[in-house]
C-alpha cells in the first residue's frame, strides 16, 4: 500500500520519513547499519547521510551508497561535530511528515519504520517512539508492567519521557513547536521538553529490537576484547569512566534497568526534581551512598 498519498485525521501526510544517519570511523558497523537501513526503506523514505572526521575507508563505505534512490543528501565534515548540528543540519531542510535518526552502529528491525509509523498515524498524541535496543533477559515485569499502555489501534507503549536516540520516529510537528536542538544539547533533553507539552513518548510495545553492534553480546560486535573497548570506546562507555568489556556489559544491562524504571512524567526530569537528581548522582560517585 502507498502511504504517502494519504492524509492523517490529524493532517499529516502519512508515510512521508526523513532518517538521518551519522557516520564516523568504524566501516564494518558503518556498512551493515547503511545497508540493513536502505533495506527496510520504501518510496516515501529518504535519508540524509552525515559523515564525520576524515577516516578514508569509513568515507568510501558511506559513498558507496550514494547511488542508493533512499539516499536524498550527503554531507561530510572533516570535523567531528557534536548531535546538534548534523540534527539541525537536517530537522531544518526537512519537510517529512515524520524525521527519525539510526546510528551507524545499529541494525534497525525490517518493520521498525512502518510499525512505529502506523502507530503514529492512528495516535495524534504520539511524540516521539522509538525501538528498544536491549535483549529479552533485560525486561523486568516488575519494572515495566507499570508503564506498558494501550492506546488507539492497539498499540502499546512502555511509556517514558525520552527514548533512545537511534531506532524512533517522531512527528515533525514536534520541532515545529519545540524548535531545534540548542548548541549542546542532547535528544533526552529535546524528548522531555516534548513530552512537557504534552506528547506521550515511549518504546514500542511488544520491543520492536534495534541490535546495537558496541553491546559486548551483541553476536555482531565488534568489541571481543578489552582493547577493542579502548580504541573504541563509546560515548555513554567514556562517560561512565568504564574501561572492560565486563564493566560494559553491567552498564548494558543497568541502563536497561534505570528505563524501564524512570519515571514516565516528564515534570520529574525538569526544574528542581532534576537538579535533586543530579545532587543524589554526584554523591553516589562520590561515596557510593544516597
Amino acid at each position: 500500500m502507498d502511504l504517502s498519498a494519504s492524509v492523517t485525521p490529524n493532517g499529516d501526510v502519512d508515510g512521508s520519513l526523513d532518517i538521518l544517519m551519522i557516520t564516523y570511523r568504524w566501516p564494518r558497523y558503518a556498512a551493515a547499519a547503511l545497508e540493513r537501513l536502505l533495506a527496510t526503506c520504501d518510496e516515501s523514505m529518504k535519508v540524509w547521510l552525515w559523515h564525520n572526521g576524515t577516516d578514508a575507508e569509513t568515507l568510501d563505505v558511506v559513498r558507496s551508497f550514494l547511488d542508493h534512490p533512499a539516499i536524498a543528501h550527503f554531507h561530510h565534515c572533516p570535523e567531528n561535530r557534536k548531535l546538534w548540528e548534523p540534527t539541525n543540519w537536517m530537522w531544518s531542510s526537512s519537510t517529512a511528515a515524520y524525521v527519525a535518526k539510526v546510528d551507524d552502529d545499529c541494525l534497525v528491525d525490517p518493520a521498525w519504520a512502518t510499525t512505529l509509523r502506523t502507530a503514529h498515524r492512528d495516535n495524534p498524541g504520539f511524540g516521539v517512539i522509538g525501538s528498544w535496543r536491549f535483549y529479552d533477559e533485560d525486561f523486568n515485569p516488575a519494572l515495566a508492567e507499570r508503564k506498558i499502555e494501550t492506546f488507539n489501534g492497539g498499540h502499546q507503549l512502555m511509556k517514558n519521557a525520552w527514548v533512545q536516540g537511534s531506532g524512533y520516529l517522531m512527528k515533525r510537528r514536534c520541532i515545529e513547536e519545540q524548535g531545534l536542538l540548542a548548541p549542546g544539547q542532547g535528544f533526552t533533553s529535546f524528548c522531555i521538553e516534548i513530552a512537557y507539552r504534552g506528547y506521550q513518548n515511549g518504546w514500542y510495545f511488544p520491543f520492536i529490537h534495534e541490535e546495537h553492534l558496541d553491546d559486548p553480546r551483541s553476536p555482531y560486535t565488534g568489541l571481543r576484547t578489552d582493547d577493542d573497548l579502548l580504541d573504541r570506546m563509546p560515548l555513554s562507555a567514556r562517560a561512565t569512566g568504564v574501561t572492560t568489556l565486563a564493566d560494559w556489559e553491567a552498564q548494558m544491562r543497568l541502563s536497561a534497568r534505570k528505563l524501564q524504571a524512570a519515571h514516565p512524567d516528564p515534570r520529574h526530569h525538569r526544574g528542581w526534581r532534576k537538579k535533586l537528581k543530579n545532587a543524589r548522582k554526584r554523591l553516589w560517585r562520590r561515596t557510593g551512598e544516597f
